[in-house]
Protein backbone atom coordinates (compact mmCIF):
# COMPACT_ATOMS: atom_id res chain seq x y z
CA UNK A 1 0.00 0.00 0.00
CA UNK A 2 1.42 3.62 -1.05
CA UNK A 3 0.00 6.54 1.09
CA UNK A 4 0.99 10.06 0.55
CA UNK A 5 0.94 12.10 3.44
CA UNK A 6 1.43 16.04 3.36
CA UNK A 7 2.26 18.19 6.21
CA UNK A 8 5.27 16.08 7.00
CA UNK A 9 6.87 18.50 9.36
CA UNK A 10 3.41 19.84 11.40
CA UNK A 11 2.64 18.37 14.46
CA UNK A 12 0.23 15.80 13.48
CA UNK A 13 2.18 14.96 10.29
CA UNK A 14 5.49 14.39 12.40
CA UNK A 15 3.59 11.51 13.82
CA UNK A 16 1.76 10.26 10.55
CA UNK A 17 5.36 9.61 9.55
CA UNK A 18 5.62 7.31 12.60
CA UNK A 19 2.38 5.66 12.75
CA UNK A 20 1.78 5.02 9.40
CA UNK A 21 5.03 3.27 7.88
CA UNK A 22 3.86 0.30 10.07
CA UNK A 23 0.90 0.06 7.24
CA UNK A 24 3.08 0.32 4.02
CA UNK A 25 5.23 2.99 1.79
CA UNK A 26 4.67 6.44 2.85
CA UNK A 27 5.66 9.50 0.80
CA UNK A 28 5.39 12.27 3.00
CA UNK A 29 5.88 15.79 1.85
CA UNK A 30 6.33 18.88 3.36
CA UNK A 31 6.21 22.95 2.01
CA UNK A 32 9.73 22.47 0.45
CA UNK A 33 7.98 19.19 -1.65
CA UNK A 34 5.05 21.02 -2.86
CA UNK A 35 3.31 24.16 -2.73
CA UNK A 36 -0.48 23.21 -1.82
CA UNK A 37 -0.95 26.99 -2.58
CA UNK A 38 -0.88 25.75 -6.10
CA UNK A 39 -3.35 23.64 -7.60
CA UNK A 40 -1.21 22.43 -10.44
CA UNK A 41 1.62 21.46 -8.02
CA UNK A 42 -1.12 19.71 -6.04
CA UNK A 43 -2.40 17.57 -9.44
CA UNK A 44 1.51 16.81 -10.43
CA UNK A 45 2.14 15.52 -6.32
CA UNK A 46 -1.09 12.76 -6.84
CA UNK A 47 -0.56 11.66 -10.57
CA UNK A 48 2.89 11.58 -10.18
CA UNK A 49 3.00 8.79 -7.03
CA UNK A 50 -0.77 7.27 -7.60
CA UNK A 51 -1.16 6.57 -3.75
CA UNK A 52 -3.78 3.69 -3.00
CA UNK A 53 -4.38 6.44 0.46
CA UNK A 54 -3.88 10.14 0.64
CA UNK A 55 -4.02 11.74 4.28
CA UNK A 56 -3.71 15.20 4.85
CA UNK A 57 -3.44 17.10 8.06
CA UNK A 58 -1.61 19.68 6.16
CA UNK A 59 -3.34 23.27 6.70
CA UNK A 60 -2.78 26.69 6.31
CA UNK A 61 -3.15 27.31 10.75
CA UNK A 62 -2.40 31.14 11.60
CA UNK A 63 -5.51 32.06 12.35
CA UNK A 64 -5.43 35.94 12.87
CA UNK A 65 -3.36 36.10 10.05
CA UNK A 66 -5.26 34.41 7.69
CA UNK A 67 -8.02 37.48 8.43
CA UNK A 68 -5.35 39.12 5.86
CA UNK A 69 -4.11 36.59 4.03
CA UNK A 70 -8.10 34.67 2.80
CA UNK A 71 -6.85 33.89 -0.43
CA UNK A 72 -3.50 32.01 0.73
CA UNK A 73 -5.75 30.41 2.89
CA UNK A 74 -8.81 29.75 0.69
CA UNK A 75 -5.98 28.14 -1.51
CA UNK A 76 -4.35 25.94 1.09
CA UNK A 77 -7.66 25.15 3.12
CA UNK A 78 -10.33 24.69 0.53
CA UNK A 79 -8.75 24.57 -2.75
CA UNK A 80 -6.00 21.73 -2.12
CA UNK A 81 -8.40 19.39 -0.44
CA UNK A 82 -10.90 19.57 -3.33
CA UNK A 83 -8.16 18.50 -5.71
CA UNK A 84 -7.01 15.83 -3.13
CA UNK A 85 -10.76 14.50 -3.46
CA UNK A 86 -11.09 14.84 -7.19
CA UNK A 87 -7.69 13.03 -7.97
CA UNK A 88 -8.34 10.51 -5.18
CA UNK A 89 -11.52 9.65 -6.91
CA UNK A 90 -10.44 8.95 -10.00
CA UNK A 91 -7.46 6.68 -8.68
CA UNK A 92 -10.22 4.93 -6.66
CA UNK A 93 -8.44 5.66 -3.26
CA UNK A 94 -9.11 6.32 -0.08
CA UNK A 95 -8.96 10.25 1.80
CA UNK A 96 -8.20 11.24 5.35
CA UNK A 97 -9.05 14.66 5.80
CA UNK A 98 -8.31 16.59 9.30
CA UNK A 99 -10.69 19.91 9.96
CA UNK A 100 -11.57 21.98 12.58
CA UNK A 101 -13.52 22.91 15.51
CA UNK A 102 -13.75 26.61 14.20
CA UNK A 103 -16.20 25.86 11.42
CA UNK A 104 -18.60 26.44 14.71
CA UNK A 105 -19.03 29.54 15.98
CA UNK A 106 -19.18 28.36 19.54
CA UNK A 107 -22.64 29.44 20.96
CA UNK A 108 -24.25 25.79 21.36
CA UNK A 109 -24.29 25.23 25.13
CA UNK A 110 -23.31 21.50 24.88
CA UNK A 111 -20.72 19.50 22.83
CA UNK A 112 -21.11 19.78 19.12
CA UNK A 113 -22.45 16.77 17.20
CA UNK A 114 -21.47 16.10 13.48
CA UNK A 115 -24.96 16.93 12.19
CA UNK A 116 -25.02 21.03 14.06
CA UNK A 117 -24.71 23.40 11.22
CA UNK A 118 -21.52 24.30 11.19
CA UNK A 119 -21.01 28.84 11.55
CA UNK A 120 -17.56 29.55 11.14
CA UNK A 121 -16.47 32.69 12.55
CA UNK A 122 -12.94 33.40 10.71
CA UNK A 123 -11.55 32.98 7.62
CA UNK A 124 -9.72 30.09 8.68
CA UNK A 125 -12.85 28.16 9.90
CA UNK A 126 -14.50 29.28 7.07
CA UNK A 127 -11.64 27.82 4.89
CA UNK A 128 -11.47 24.78 6.76
CA UNK A 129 -15.37 24.07 6.28
CA UNK A 130 -15.05 24.75 2.24
CA UNK A 131 -12.39 22.00 2.20
CA UNK A 132 -14.24 19.42 4.15
CA UNK A 133 -17.47 19.76 2.37
CA UNK A 134 -15.26 19.38 -1.05
CA UNK A 135 -13.77 16.47 0.26
CA UNK A 136 -17.38 14.81 0.89
CA UNK A 137 -19.11 15.99 -2.15
CA UNK A 138 -16.50 14.57 -4.52
CA UNK A 139 -14.30 11.91 -2.58
CA UNK A 140 -16.68 8.20 -2.35
CA UNK A 141 -13.72 6.83 0.30
CA UNK A 142 -13.55 9.94 2.18
CA UNK A 143 -12.73 10.45 6.54
CA UNK A 144 -13.12 14.18 7.44
CA UNK A 145 -11.92 14.35 11.35
CA UNK A 146 -12.44 17.25 13.06
CA UNK A 147 -10.25 17.99 16.11
CA UNK A 148 -9.26 20.36 18.71
CA UNK A 149 -6.55 22.16 20.29
CA UNK A 150 -3.83 20.25 18.83
CA UNK A 151 -0.80 19.59 20.65
CA UNK A 152 2.26 17.67 20.41
CA UNK A 153 6.07 16.94 21.66
CA UNK A 154 6.92 18.23 18.23
CA UNK A 155 6.25 21.63 16.43
CA UNK A 156 4.69 24.94 18.15
CA UNK A 157 1.62 24.75 20.65
CA UNK A 158 0.02 26.24 23.42
CA UNK A 159 1.54 24.06 26.51
CA UNK A 160 5.06 24.83 24.86
CA UNK A 161 4.55 28.47 24.46
CA UNK A 162 3.29 28.22 28.47
CA UNK A 163 6.28 26.53 29.42
CA UNK A 164 8.49 29.17 28.16
CA UNK A 165 6.53 32.36 29.17
CA UNK A 166 6.15 30.44 32.86
CA UNK A 167 10.09 30.38 32.99
CA UNK A 168 10.56 34.07 31.57
CA UNK A 169 7.87 35.80 33.81
CA UNK A 170 6.33 35.91 37.05
CA UNK A 171 2.82 36.25 36.43
CA UNK A 172 0.43 35.35 33.32
CA UNK A 173 -2.85 35.65 31.98
CA UNK A 174 -4.99 33.81 30.33
CA UNK A 175 -8.67 33.56 28.67
CA UNK A 176 -10.67 31.43 30.86
CA UNK A 177 -14.22 31.69 29.23
CA UNK A 178 -13.06 29.29 26.22
CA UNK A 179 -13.43 25.65 26.41
CA UNK A 180 -12.64 23.06 24.52
CA UNK A 181 -10.08 19.90 24.48
CA UNK A 182 -6.34 19.45 23.95
CA UNK A 183 -6.19 16.74 21.79
CA UNK A 184 -2.56 14.76 21.31
CA UNK A 185 -1.06 14.57 17.82
CA UNK A 186 0.38 11.14 18.76
CA UNK A 187 -2.86 9.88 19.48
CA UNK A 188 -4.32 11.61 16.54
CA UNK A 189 -1.72 9.59 14.59
CA UNK A 190 -2.45 6.30 16.06
CA UNK A 191 -6.13 6.71 15.49
CA UNK A 192 -5.42 7.63 12.01
CA UNK A 193 -3.33 4.31 11.47
CA UNK A 194 -6.31 2.30 12.54
CA UNK A 195 -8.64 3.83 10.48
CA UNK A 196 -6.33 3.20 7.44
CA UNK A 197 -5.68 -0.31 8.34
CA UNK A 198 -9.72 -0.81 8.60
CA UNK A 199 -10.55 0.88 5.84
CA UNK A 200 -8.09 -1.00 3.40
CA UNK A 201 -9.61 -4.23 4.81
CA UNK A 202 -12.94 -3.34 4.04
CA UNK A 203 -12.65 -1.40 0.68
CA UNK A 204 -16.08 -1.52 -0.04
CA UNK A 205 -18.05 2.01 0.64
CA UNK A 206 -21.21 0.20 1.72
CA UNK A 207 -18.95 -2.03 3.88
CA UNK A 208 -17.04 0.62 5.84
CA UNK A 209 -18.32 4.06 7.60
CA UNK A 210 -16.78 6.36 5.37
CA UNK A 211 -18.00 10.32 6.11
CA UNK A 212 -17.68 12.93 9.00
CA UNK A 213 -16.34 12.66 12.81
CA UNK A 214 -15.33 14.47 15.85
CA UNK A 215 -12.26 13.31 17.55
CA UNK A 216 -10.91 14.95 20.19
CA UNK A 217 -9.22 13.15 23.73
CA UNK A 218 -11.83 12.99 26.57
CA UNK A 219 -12.86 15.54 29.11
CA UNK A 220 -13.24 19.56 28.52
CA UNK A 221 -11.09 22.31 29.99
CA UNK A 222 -10.43 26.10 29.09
CA UNK A 223 -7.00 28.03 28.60
CA UNK A 224 -6.54 29.05 31.75
CA UNK A 225 -7.21 25.38 33.36
CA UNK A 226 -4.77 23.96 30.31
CA UNK A 227 -2.09 26.61 31.29
CA UNK A 228 -2.53 25.92 35.27
CA UNK A 229 -2.06 21.92 34.66
CA UNK A 230 0.95 22.57 32.45
CA UNK A 231 2.79 25.04 35.08
CA UNK A 232 1.91 22.47 37.71
CA UNK A 233 3.10 19.44 35.60
CA UNK A 234 6.48 21.14 34.96
CA UNK A 235 6.85 22.55 38.24
CA UNK A 236 6.13 18.72 40.02
CA UNK A 237 9.12 17.75 37.54
CA UNK A 238 11.68 19.90 38.55
CA UNK A 239 11.42 22.43 35.97
CA UNK A 240 12.77 25.78 36.99
CA UNK A 241 9.55 27.69 36.70
CA UNK A 242 9.16 31.52 37.62
CA UNK A 243 5.37 31.65 37.72
CA UNK A 244 4.15 31.59 41.38
CA UNK A 245 0.82 29.22 41.44
CA UNK A 246 -1.39 32.23 42.33
CA UNK A 247 0.07 34.09 39.33
CA UNK A 248 -1.55 32.76 36.45
CA UNK A 249 -4.51 35.26 35.91
CA UNK A 250 -7.86 34.25 34.67
CA UNK A 251 -9.23 36.46 31.94
CA UNK A 252 -12.00 36.73 29.37
CA UNK A 253 -11.76 36.31 25.29
CA UNK A 254 -12.73 39.93 25.30
CA UNK A 255 -9.63 40.99 27.24
CA UNK A 256 -7.14 39.43 24.91
CA UNK A 257 -8.26 40.79 21.49
CA UNK A 258 -7.41 39.29 18.73
CA UNK A 259 -7.66 39.74 14.62
CA UNK A 260 -10.35 36.64 14.06
CA UNK A 261 -13.16 35.86 16.78
CA UNK A 262 -12.04 32.06 18.43
CA UNK A 263 -15.63 30.20 19.35
CA UNK A 264 -16.61 30.19 22.89
CA UNK A 265 -17.28 26.59 23.31
CA UNK A 266 -15.11 24.15 20.78
CA UNK A 267 -16.56 21.03 22.60
CA UNK A 268 -16.79 18.28 20.14
CA UNK A 269 -19.57 15.23 20.93
CA UNK A 270 -17.08 11.89 19.68
CA UNK A 271 -19.92 9.60 20.50
CA UNK A 272 -20.09 8.53 16.90
CA UNK A 273 -16.24 8.20 16.45
CA UNK A 274 -16.17 5.66 19.38
CA UNK A 275 -19.32 3.71 18.24
CA UNK A 276 -18.28 3.48 14.34
CA UNK A 277 -14.95 2.20 15.35
CA UNK A 278 -14.63 0.90 18.94
CA UNK A 279 -11.85 2.85 19.74
CA UNK A 280 -10.90 4.35 23.04
CA UNK A 281 -9.92 8.27 23.44
CA UNK A 282 -7.93 8.88 26.36
CA UNK A 283 -8.68 11.79 28.65
CA UNK A 284 -7.06 15.20 27.70
CA UNK A 285 -4.80 14.94 31.09
CA UNK A 286 -3.49 11.52 30.43
CA UNK A 287 -2.75 12.19 26.89
CA UNK A 288 -0.89 15.80 27.63
CA UNK A 289 1.12 13.92 30.24
CA UNK A 290 2.73 11.88 27.57
CA UNK A 291 3.55 14.98 25.56
CA UNK A 292 5.02 16.96 28.57
CA UNK A 293 7.51 14.03 29.82
CA UNK A 294 9.09 14.60 26.32
CA UNK A 295 8.83 17.92 26.50
CA UNK A 296 10.02 18.24 29.73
Amino acid sequence: MKILLTGKNGQVGFELRRSLSLLGEVVAVGVEDCNLSNGEDVQRLVRRHKPDVIVNPAAYTAVDKAESEASLAQAVNARAPEIFAQEAEKLGAMLLHFSTDYVFDGNKAGAYVESDVPNPQSVYGATKLLGEKAVSRLCARHLVLRTSWVVGAHGRNFAKTILRLAAERDSLSVVADQFGVPTSAAMLADLTAQLVRQATQNRSADRFPYGLYHVTASGVTNWHEYACYVIEYARRAGTPIRVSPGAVRAITAADYPAAAKRPLNSRLDTSKFVESFGLRLPSWQESLDHILDQIL
